[in-house]
C-alpha cells in the first residue's frame, strides 16, 4: 500500500478533506457489525490507499479482497462491495453472488458505489437477478490528495467518453465525467467557502462550470461561519484546449519517472535490483510525495540538473565523512549536525537508484532522436514538412534541420 502523503504544509486544509473522507468509509465499516469482507475494484484500492491504511480497515472487522471473475473466498457471512459506478463491475458483482447460491451460503450482500449510484448500474444488477439482495448505498469519495499541493478527481478515462463535435450537441458522449467535476469543486466549497470566481476555457470546463452554479443556487452553502472564502479562484480548462502537450516527452525528473516508470496512486514500483536489494523478481514499492524532502526538492528540475544536484549532495557527504574520520576536533555540535545530514542519505540513495536507472532510458540514441522529431514538429513553419518529419524512421531527420 503507497505511503500516505504528509499535507501538513499544504496552502489548505486537505488533511481534514482526507479525515473526512476516511470517516465516511470507516462508517460505512461500523453500521455493518461483525465480521465482513470488503471486496474493492482493483484501481480503487489504489486510491484508497492514500485515505486511510490497511491496518486501520483491518481493526474495523474487514478482511479485505480485490474483485475479481473468480468465486468469491472468504468465510465471511457478510459481504461489502465497494466498487466505482462502471457496468462491467456490476457483472462481477452478480458473477460472485450466482456463484455463492449453489453453494448454498446465506450472505448478506452491501454495494457501495463510488461516488454515487447510476441508474444504467442498477438496470444491470436487475437484469442479472441480484439487485434484490443488495443493499445499496454511496461512498462519496469525490476528491483525493495526491499530495500538499495536487487534488485528483481519479477519472481516468473522461477525456475518453466527452467527446463534443460541436457548440450545440454532444455526442457519442458520458457526461457524468462533468457533473463528477462540478460536484467536487461544490463538496470543497462546504469546506473552504463558495468560491467567488469561476473561469472556464473549454467546452467540457463551461459546462461544468454552468453545473456548479445550479448546485450553488439548489444546495447553498452556508456562509455566515465561514467568514472570507479561502479559495479566490477557480480555472477550468479541458484538455481539448491543448491536445499537443501531452504527446511530447516530458524532461523534468517527475515526468521522466511518470513517463518510464508510471507514478500510480504517488509511488513507483520497480523490481527490488533497481533500488539496490538482492531480490530477484521481486517488485518494491517507491513513494514519491512532499513527505520526501529531497524529492519536493529536486522534482520539477530538469533530469539532467537533477543528476548534479545528486552527485553534489552525495560528494559534501563523502567529504564531511572523511573529515570526521581524519580529524579529532570537531565540537558535539558539529557532529550533531553531521549527524543530521547523515539521516539524508536514505533519501540520496533512493533517488540515486532512480536516476541511474532513468539515464538507461535516457542515454539511448533513440530518446535524443525522439527529442529532436518532437521539436523539428513543434517548431515546423511549412505544414507538410511537418508531416515529413513525423514519418522519418527515429533518428533520420529531413537535410537542414
Amino acid at each position: 500500500m503507497a505511503q500516505i502523503p504528509n499535507l501538513d504544509n499544504a496552502p489548505l486544509n486537505l488533511a481534514a478533506l482526507r479525515e473526512q473522507s476516511q470517516k465516511e468509509l470507516l462508517s460505512i465499516l461500523k453500521s455493518i457489525r461483525g465480521k465482513k469482507c470488503l471486496v474493492i475494484d482493483p484501481k480503487l484500492a489504489g486510491t484508497l490507499s492514500l485515505v486511510v491504511q490497511t491496518s486501520l480497515l483491518k481493526e474495523y472487522g474487514a478482511e479485505l479482497r480485490l474483485l475479481s471473475s473468480d468465486p468469491l473466498q472468504t468465510e465471511c457471512q457478510k459481504i461489502i462491495y465497494l466498487v466505482r459506478s462502471q457496468l462491467s463491475f456490476m457483472k462481477l458483482i452478480a458473477s460472485q453472488i450466482k456463484s455463492d447460491e449453489p453453494k448454498g451460503l446465506q450472505r448478506e450482500y452491501f454495494l457501495y458505489f463510488v461516488p454515487r449510484r447510476t441508474v444504467a448500474c442498477e438496470k444491470v444488477l436487475e437484469e442479472e437477478k441480484v439487485h434484490q439482495k443488495l443493499t445499496i448505498g454511496e461512498y462519496p469519495l469525490y476528491l483525493v490528495p495526491l499530495d500538499e499541493d495536487v487534488l485528483s478527481f481519479e477519472l481516468e478515462h473522461c477525456l475518453q467518453f466527452v467527446t463534443y463535435y460541436s457548440q450545440e450537441c454532444l455526442i457519442q458522449g458520458d457526461t457524468s465525467s462533468i457533473w463528477h467535476v462540478a460536484k467536487a469543486i461544490h463538496k470543497l466549497e462546504f469546506a473552504f467557502g463558495v468560491i467567488p470566481n469561476v473561469r472556464a476555457k473549454g467546452m467540457a470546463s463551461t459546462k461544468a462550470a454552468e453545473l456548479l452554479n445550479h448546485m450553488q443556487l439548489e444546495d447553498p452553502v452556508n456562509m455566515d461561519d465561514m467568514g472570507i472564502p479561502e479559495i479566490n479562484t477557480v480555472i477550468l480548462l479541458d484538455r481539448e484546449v491543448d491536445m499537443v502537450t501531452p504527446m511530447c516527452s516530458q524532461l523534468t525528473y517527475e515526468g521522466l519517472l511518470d513517463e518510464m516508470l508510471q507514478i500510480n496512486n504517488g509511488s513507483v514500483e520497480v523490481d527490488a535490483s533497481i533500488m539496490g536489494n538482492q531480490q530477484d523478481g521481486k517488485k518494491v514499492k517507491v513513494p514519491l510525495n512532499s513527505s520526501d524532502k529531497l524529492y519536493k526538492e529536486i522534482r520539477d528540475l530538469n533530469f539532467e540538473v537533477v543528476v548534479q544536484v545528486l552527485r553534489q549532495k552525495a560528494t559534501s557527504i563523502q567529504q564531511d565523512y572523511a573529515e570526521v574520520k581524519s580529524t579529532n576536533t570537531q565540537s558535539v555540535s558539529e557532529l550533531k549536525d553531521f549527524v543530521r545530514r547523515l539521516h539524508s542519505l536514505p533519501e540520496i540513495a533512493r533517488h540515486v537508484h532512480l536516476a541511474q536507472h532513468l539515464q538507461s532510458f535516457t542515454g539511448k540514441p533513440s530518446f535524443h532522436a525522439r527529442l529532436d522529431i518532437e521539436q523539428t514538429i513543434l517548431e515546423v513553419q511549412n505544414f507538410e514538412m511537418g508531416v515529413h518529419v513525423q514519418f522519418q524512421p527515429a533518428g533520420q531527420l529531413p537535410a537542414g534541420s
